[in-house]
């Protein structure tokens, strides 16, 4: 028989700042909790007014107290050996910085990371992060997209800022903005856009290709591909999770309309340079701008990201199959697909309509 041991009720208390936390012991060890991160809870009681600070905190304590009870253990976050007392919100926020740059994270995404961090350094006036801080740097920007990218890199920095010991992220009070869905109109004429890139460049008409008829996203995926990425016969590309954005190992078929049109290489150079490096990131970007005005043939809304589109639309025409479609394009989950397909104006799909296995 099984004894469960007594957990004392925890207590609500203020600090000399008028912060709000919640003090008890557990295991012979005392805790102070200003929110409720370490139990896996969403309570920030000192994000909110100074009047109801103490009722939030009362509804933290019952959730740590219902915690405890259950036979958990406070989780305990290594701390960084850059975390002292006394520390504002904005060293919290620079160690949060610091630790996810030494993370497994691509160069965009950590550059990414650099810039919202710099960003608020800015208009932060006395290195404690406020809600007006926060305001003043995300609603310069107008752009839908480009606000909900800035606020979601910020939401990382400050998560593991609370994690490390910051009191509250005020960024929970901010919505995201709505915004459409930016389509990528596809191509009628695939084989006539496609001789006319091939004339204007290789590398561009190969890219391309290998977009529509691969199925690989062109700015990382192709243009970071090695010899060593294919197999022997050219018939299949092998990517590894950390090399693709679904973070999942892929196994993609070379037609051979591809296939006819690549000159093997040493294995771990790159298909394009030649060279173990590949093209600067902006590559192919800057050449399909520039294919984009002196092209006779390109419509409004067509993108390097519509042949990619193009090739989905021709898979599901013929296999009729959502689940197959997913595993072509490396898709997370079947609703990303039905999303997908729904902004390239397919008929209205729902999860429920689609085949299933």
């Amino acid at each position: 028989m099984s004894v469960k041991m007594k957990v004392n009720y925890p207590k609500v208390k203020q600090d000399s700042n008028n912060r709000v936390y919640v003090d008890f012991m557990h295991n012979d060890k005392r805790y102070r909790l200003f929110n409720g991160s370490k139990i896996n809870c969403n309570i920030y009681p000192n994000s909110y007014p100074l009047n109801k600070r103490i009722a939030i905190a009362n509804t933290l304590a019952s959730e740590v107290y219902n915690f405890l009870c259950s036979g958990k253990c406070i989780t305990q976050f290594q701390k960084s050996k850059l975390i002292k007392s006394n520390m504002t919100d904005m060293d919290y926020l620079d160690v949060a910085l610091e630790k996810k740059l030494k993370e497994n994270h691509s160069d965009k995404y950590k550059s990414m990371l650099r810039f919202v961090h710099r960003g608020l350094s800015k208009v932060v006036v006395n290195q404690n992060i406020t809600l007006k801080d926060i305001n003043k740097m995300l609603f310069k920007y107008s752009s839908g997209v480009s606000f909900n990218t800035v606020k979601r890199h910020l939401n990382v920095l400050l998560n593991e800022a609370v994690r490390f010991g910051m009191d509250a992220n005020p960024l929970i009070e901010i919505k995201s903005k709505k915004t459409k869905a930016r389509l990528h109109k596809p191509f009628d004429n695939i084989n006539e856009i496609l001789e006319e890139i091939k004339a204007y460049n290789k590398q561009l008409y190969l890219c391309c290709l290998m977009t529509y008829g691969c199925l690989l996203r062109p700015h990382r995926e192709i243009r970071e591909l090695t010899w060593s990425d294919f197999s022997d016969d050219l018939k299949y590309i092998h990517l590894s999770g950390n090399r693709n954005k679904s973070g999942r190992n892929r196994i993609v078929p070379v037609l051979i309309y591809v296939r006819d049109i690549l000159v093997k290489g040493e294995p771990h150079h790159n298909i394009f340079s030649g060279k173990p490096q590949p093209l600067n990131q902006d590559y192919f970007k800057t050449l399909w701008s520039r294919f984009k005005k002196q092209s006779n043939t390109l419509e409004q809304g067509q993108t390097l990201y519509s042949f990619r589109h193009s090739g989905a639309i021709e898979i599901f025409k013929r296999i009729g199959s959502i689940t197959k479609l997913q595993k072509a394009m490396g898709h997370s989950s079947i609703n990303v697909s039905l999303i997908y397909l729904r902004g390239l104006e397919i008929a209205e799909l729902k999860e429920e309509d689609m085949p299933m296995v």
